[in-house]
């Protein structure tokens, strides 16, 4: 199958430069190794069953050994031999040469070792694919260029349908589901990999046995709530309605869906432009793609001929993904912003260096006016804090952003931009 780009091989490329190793970790079945081996001269793959035990036993009495091989040397799921950790480390050290090793894992739970690996081994994550790795954004608009040069933006238009949309929702960023040979095929992936993590990695993850009934009660709890503030006492509550569960023990459980990167909650953004009191500071819960959603509610593409509303929130679950992607490279991050008199960001993404845009969700160009004008309250908030705070300012926001599910993009004489998500790219 023909490898399609990432953006995280220019990311992986620019870490190998700056150290010796790189660990990229992610969700199961996003295309780590894959991608891994675009840049790797040798590999170890660990979870080889022709050459596992043989690995291990290495591993385990001299781990230096495996070492040996052209560079950069891939080691896949390199948890299960934790020694390897060390070895590579002390390579590092002793020849200070950089882009030596590459480690892929699916956990984000570092297994036992002596050392951190800090400046040494760089840690980056992969996310399951955006709708520009998948060719289904025709990446008209940069978010990059977007940031630094807002007046290069002259519209654009999505070439991705409303039906083509909702199915890439449903079927996910997952590589494998793009080779299926019909539509179901597609779909099934993101339906098995639901059924793998309650009934197999939940449990595997810290082998730790815990009860595939829970765990599929809590991911499709966190799927009728995602892109919500609910609280835990409302998650706990959607599980307790079915089965018995402690908090604790559901503390445990949701642990375990972060360590296997499902769930991907989104923090706030908590500016000092009100009263503490009046900003929300709850997570928003979300799922690493909204895929795993639409498998947990057991639901299809034609679900969506009649209820928009969901279909809004996946939507936004699908923005919050590719937003995560195209801001690899900058080092960025995505919070929210919402208080308790209606106002909203629904997505506020920040670069490395300090910039920041605010982001609506509308699936539809009906929303289109009303998240024009949050943006631009929240703006004229932030001015207003800028005239009486003037030792430490708040920076204002450098875009203003609508993300859609439209065919047309353009930029609104109050200055906020309406961009389909079809267009969108790094």
């Amino acid at each position: 199958m023909q490898y399609l780009s990432r953006v995280a091989d220019g990311l992986l490329s620019f870490k190998l430069e700056a150290f010796g190793a790189v660990n990229i970790t992610g969700p199961k079945g996003c295309g780590k190794t894959t991608t891994a081996k675009q840049q790797a001269k040798s590999i170890v793959e660990f979870q080889d069953e022709d050459l596992r035990a043989g690995y291990l036993a290495v591993a385990e009495t001299q781990p230096s050994r495996l070492l040996e091989g052209d560079k950069p040397r891939l080691f896949d799921e390199w948890q299960d031999a934790p020694k390897i950790w060390g070895a590579i480390r002390k390579s590092i050290d002793d020849t200070g040469a950089k882009g030596m090793y590459i480690l892929t894992g699916s956990t984000s739970s570092l297994a036992e070792t002596t050392h951190t690996g800090t400046l040494r081994i760089s840690s980056m994550k992969m996310l399951p694919m955006s709708l520009f790795e998948s060719k289904e954004s025709n990446g008209s608009v940069s978010v990059s260029r977007l940031f630094d040069e807002p007046d290069s933006f002259d519209g654009c238009r999505s070439t991705l349908s409303f039906d083509e949309l909702i199915f890439a929702i449903c079927r996910g960023g997952w590589p494998g589901s793009l080779s299926g040979s019909s539509d179901a095929a597609k779909l099934e992936v993101a339906k098995d990999l639901f059924r793998q993590t309650a009934y197999v990695d939940i449990s595997s993850i810290d082998r730790t046995k815990r009860n595939p009934l829970l765990a599929e009660a809590i991911l499709r709890s966190y799927a009728r709530n995602l892109c919500t503030l609910a609280d835990t006492g409302t998650l706990l509550a959607d599980v307790r309605a079915n089965y018995a569960l402690s908090e604790t023990a559901f503390y445990e459980y949701l642990g375990a869906l972060e360590k296997l990167f499902i769930v991907d909650d989104i923090t706030a953004w908590s500016p000092s432009i009100r009263s503490k009191t009046s900003i929300r500071s709850s997570r928003k819960r979300n799922l690493v793609d909204p895929s795993i959603a639409v498998a947990a509610l057991g639901i299809s593409p034609s679900y969506f001929n009649t209820d928009f509303k969901t279909l809004g929130f996946l939507f936004e679950s699908l923005c919050i993904r590719d937003l995560q992607a195209y801001l690899l490279r900058s080092n960025g991050t995505l919070s929210y912003y919402r208080d308790r008199y209606g106002l909203e960001s629904d997505i506020v993404a920040h670069l490395g260096d300090g910039r920041y845009a605010l982001i609506e969700v509308k699936l539809g160009e009906n929303g289109v006016d009303e998240g024009a004008r949050h943006l631009l309250e929240i703006e004229a908030l932030v001015t207003k804090y800028n005239e009486t705070e003037k030792q430490a300012p708040l920076r204002v926001p450098d875009l203003k952003i609508v993300l859609t599910g439209t065919e047309y993009g353009y930029r609104r004489p109050d200055g906020v931009f309406v961009i389909p998500i079809g267009c969108l790219r790094d």
